[in-house]
């Protein structure tokens, strides 16, 4: 695959409203495991049963800062949303299916809910599927015209003359 072809932007300009959300999202998200790490960073990581959280936190938080930004920016949007699918993958297998089935998958702990079950994990889970699906979107569409990767593709169109 080109790098023009990874930097098309195709989609319409109203593509910033959902690299907005998404990317705010994410990088609040990442900001807020290196501030709060007892609550969102690794003391979280450890009670849902991740080895290691201690490490792994961080190094979570990093990629959805990072990402974050370049989904913000719309600079290598593609690539970008790639780190992010698996983070949200991860959360959903991890946090939100031991809901629906209301106990523990493999390592990973359930939550103290007053309800389990499909209801009480789409509740929960409402955030994780909206940014599942603007990642899938931005991925397949690429960042919009009003992005850093529109400009790039149209800078690299004027030199190379097509």
């Amino acid at each position: 695959m080109s790098w023009e072809a990874i930097l098309e932007p195709g989609a319409s300009r109203a593509t910033i409203l959902i690299r907005l959300m998404v990317g705010a999202v994410f990088l609040s998200e990442g900001l807020q495991k290196f501030l709060f790490p007892e609550q969102l960073g690794s003391g979280r990581f450890e009670k849902i049963g991740f080895a290691s959280a201690h490490l792994l936190a961080p190094f979570v938080g990093s990629f959805e800062v990072t990402c974050g930004t370049l989904v913000l920016l719309g600079l290598l949007t593609r690539l970008a949303v790639l780190p992010l699918l698996a983070v949200i993958a991860t959360a959903i297998v991890s946090t939100k299916l031991p809901i629906l089935l209301g106990g523990a998958l493999g390592p990973f702990h359930v939550q103290d809910l007053k309800a389990y079950g499909f209801w009480a994990m789409a509740h929960e889970a409402r955030t994780d599927w909206s940014m599942l699906l603007g990642l899938a979107f931005l991925l397949l569409s690429g960042a919009g015209r009003w992005s850093i990767d529109a400009r790039l593709v149209h800078r690299r169109r004027a030199v190379s003359g097509s």
